[in-house]
């Protein structure tokens, strides 16, 4: 997996380049960094409304044994 995070003029001509190769070819533009809401992830939801997401409780990562 790939998630770069790089200016808003860079991000079509990064797109169209993964998605040139095979392994890239369903990638998509899934946000924006923007002023509001510093330090936190704000997602739309399927309504239309906004909804901050929580910080991972425990373990972010589950345990490979």
């Amino acid at each position: 997996m790939l998630l770069p995070i790089l200016p808003p003029a860079d991000a079509n001509i990064v797109l169209e380049t993964v998605k040139r190769n095979p392994y890239g070819r369903n990638a998509a533009i899934i946000g924006e960094v923007i002023t509001e809401h510093p330090g936190r992830v704000v997602m739309k939801t399927a309504f239309g409304s906004t909804r901050i997401m929580d910080m991972l409780a425990g373990e972010p990562l589950p345990k490979i044994c």
